[in-house]
């Protein structure tokens, strides 16, 4: 008989080689192998104790953290699904992922004790609400707190064999930057294939000091919660995202790898502080979760001497796709190098990728006509959350279809040209919203921008930028469209820049343009073949 895929396994054998090798870092606190899977257990104990049956929902709400961690395991272990929830959604929000799921309990940092007394009583499904950090103050909290249930509970390790590997293991939703936000079913086997994948890819091994900077509750914390602990690495939490904090745990723990989304990078390369640090110790940066460009790539290797690439994936594909780290052999210097290293890549192991028009044929390899990424993975999800048609609408003839727009080069490499609903057709033509944005933020006085398509009475639609530009900087609207003009074609730049001193954005850094439409008054469209030229 088959042993099951589940992660459940990672740890299992982490504890059972590297008993007492450090695991986890979390501010001064530091757990051994042995320590995070007893505390793992106990928690699996502790979720039997309080009621939680088999399949039933496991919220969490948290910031990075060793407890968030142990969920990934914990929660597992008890047959349970682990539902982490983005802390930066509305009350509205988060009532509403609650009650789609039916989530049973909920756990909570003391922190975020305001945010839920707003909505708890519109979640009738929550049985319990358990504080993690803190002793509980709240009359509706439960008198345990995490620790203590914990210490109050009897281990509870099942035998591996009773998991079935296609059953769900986490559930989570997708952002919800352009439509209401939908449950990825992620399986056992889903996330212990996606681990494999992305040791591969990342050359992941057993001396990897890896920093979480992605929050966990994000696209399954892309697979790092698993990875590391699969070649028994350590974790290193950052709880919130700062430039000095960042430099200060590098240096601290020596750390050799970490991911990125674009605003987070900017942040670091334009940071003060840099230099006060030894970061010599970091071997790579990913870069994802929004397009990335040569210049930010550029930027980030002179600033850390290591290797920087880009990256793509989904939280439907747990998420991990593809990876523009050079692939062995390959010898590419300059400019060349920064271009395919913020390229969206090459399809990792276990991953198939192709390029499809709307007859959903192969575009030709040529790195230039468009078609929509559709995908094929051990990592691709089980469906969405009790929605059968929305699932049915994305899965279609085995392939994952993505919604994003690219083009795909010889070599196999694609590069994501936009969102099927952030295409600007302006007069029959095609614009790419993010090669608009790679020409702006070329610029050296830019530091963050945006396109949006705005109507306009003679092409239809238009794009706009909107423009964060460099502190104490004296850009202008006239000399930025000359600027991107001198580098894409007329008809793509911008017919309007407006300055701005923010973006709406994610937990994770991607720019909300569906909230930008809503204010600007752009409107969706589908792709279309190109049509008239200007």
């Amino acid at each position: 008989m088959n042993v099951p895929l589940t992660p459940v396994r990672f740890l299992r054998y982490a504890e059972q080689q590297f008993p007492g090798k450090t695991a986890v870092v979390c501010g001064e606190e530091r757990f051994t192998y042995a320590e995070f899977a007893e505390r793992t257990r106990r928690l699996a104990g502790a979720l039997r104790d309080a009621g939680v049956a088999a399949g039933d929902r496991v919220a969490f709400l948290s910031l990075n953290c060793h407890r968030l961690l142990e969920a990934y395991y914990g929660v597992l272990e008890a047959g349970t699904v682990l539902l982490p929830l983005n802390i930066r959604l509305a009350p509205n929000e988060l009532a509403q992922i609650l009650n789609d799921s039916g989530a049973k309990v909920l756990f909570l940092q003391q922190e975020f004790v305001p945010l839920v007394e707003s909505f708890r009583k519109s979640v009738p499904s929550i049985e319990n609400f358990f504080v993690l950090d803190s002793a509980p103050q709240a009359p509706w909290l439960s008198p345990q707190n995490y620790e203590d249930m914990l210490a109050a509970a009897l281990p509870h390790q099942p035998d591996i064999m009773r998991f079935d590997e296609n059953s769900l293991a986490e559930l989570f939703y997708t952002s919800g930057t352009s439509a209401n936000p939908k449950g990825v079913m992620l399986t056992h086997r889903n996330i212990y294939l996606h681990a494999l994948s992305v040791c591969i890819t990342f050359r992941t091994k057993v001396d990897a000091v890896q920093l979480h900077t992605i929050p966990l509750f994000h696209a399954n914390g892309w697979g790092t919660a698993h990875s590391v602990t699969l070649v028994a690495g350590r974790h290193i939490m950052l709880a919130r995202f700062t430039c000095a904090e960042l430099f200060r745990l590098i240096e601290r723990e020596r750390v050799d790898s970490l991911s990125l989304v674009p605003i987070m990078a900017t942040a670091l390369v334009n940071s003060p502080d840099r230099k006060k640090y030894d970061l010599s110790s970091v071997q790579w940066i990913s870069i994802g979760g929004a397009a990335s460009s040569p210049t930010l790539v550029q930027q980030m290797e002179q600033a850390f001497g290591c290797e920087c690439f880009a990256g793509y994936g989904l939280t439907e594909t747990a998420p991990v796709l593809s990876t523009a780290r050079m692939k062995p052999g390959t010898q590419l210097e300059g400019d060349h190098r920064y271009h395919a290293a913020a390229m969206t890549g090459y399809a990792i192991p276990g991953v198939e990728l192709r390029v499809v028009d709307h007859n959903e044929e192969d575009v030709p390899r040529d790195g230039k006509t468009m078609g929509e990424i559709i995908a094929r993975a051990d990592g691709v999800m089980q469906g969405y959350w009790q929605q059968p048609a929305e699932t049915g609408h994305v899965m279609r003839d085995g392939w994952f279809h993505t919604g994003d727009m690219a083009t795909m080069d010889e070599s196999g490499s694609i590069l994501i040209v936009d969102r099927m609903k952030d295409i600007i057709v302006s007069g029959g033509e095609n614009i790419s919203s993010l090669e608009v944005e790679k020409a702006i933020l070329a610029h050296p006085a830019v530091y963050e921008a945006a396109v949006i398509p705005i109507p306009d009475e003679k092409w239809g639609e238009v794009p706009k930028a909107l423009v964060i530009a460099q502190p104490g900087s004296t850009l202008t609207q006239a000399e930025l469209l000359e600027f991107c003009r001198s580098r894409i074609a007329h008809y793509k730049c911008p017919h309007s820049i407006e300055f701005v001193d923010s973006l709406p954005k994610t937990a994770t850094g991607k720019v909300l343009k569906k909230n930008l439409r809503q204010v600007y008054g752009a409107t969706l469209h589908v792709p279309t073949e190109s049509g008239a030229q200007r």
